[in-house]
C-alpha cells in the first residue's frame, strides 16, 4: 500500500511539474524533485527515468546528490516569490497577521533555497571526475 501511494504520488507530482512547463506561474521544479523521491520509494524504474530524462536528469542529479540548486534557478524563485506576494500584500486588504505570515512563509522559503550550494565546491568536482574516470575505465 505505502508503494502504491508513492506512485500515485510520483505521478501527479510529475504531471503537475509538466503542467508547470507551460504555465509560467506554476514551478516545475519542486515538483519534478519530489516526483523522484515519491519514484524512489516505489519504482526504481521511473526513478531512472527521471535521473536518465534530458531535462531533468541533471538537475535530478545534482539535487540528489548534492543538494544543489542552480543560482538562475535562486533567482527566479526570488523573483517569482516576491511577485506573487507583493499584490496580496500591498493591494488586498488581508489582516496584518495574514500579511506577516505570507511575509514570514516567503522569507524562511528564500532562506532554505539561497542556503543550498549553486554549484559543486572544487573539491568535491575532482572527486566526481575521479570516478567517473575509473568508473569509464573499468
Amino acid at each position: 500500500m505505502y508503494r502504491l501511494i508513492h506512485l500515485f504520488l510520483g505521478f501527479t507530482f510529475l504531471l503537475i511539474g509538466a503542467i508547470g512547463v507551460i504555465l509560467p506561474l506554476l514551478p516545475t521544479t519542486p515538483f519534478i524533485i519530489l516526483a523522484a523521491y515519491c519514484f524512489s520509494k516505489s519504482s526504481k524504474k521511473f526513478h531512472l527515468y527521471l535521473l536518465n530524462h534530458r531535462l531533468f536528469g541533471g538537475m535530478l542529479r545534482d539535487w540528489e546528490s548534492y543538494g544543489i540548486i542552480p543560482f538562475k534557478v535562486k533567482c527566479l524563485s526570488t523573483a517569482m516569490m516576491l511577485v506573487m506576494i507583493s499584490y496580496p500584500i500591498f493591494f488586498l486588504g488581508l489582516a496584518w497577521w495574514t500579511k506577516l505570515l505570507v511575509l514570514l512563509t516567503v522569507i524562511v522559503a528564500l532562506t532554505y533555497i539561497w542556503s543550498r550550494p549553486s554549484r559543486i565546491n572544487a573539491k568535491e568536482g575532482e572527486a566526481v571526475l575521479k570516478q567517473d574516470k575509473q568508473a569509464n575505465e573499468a
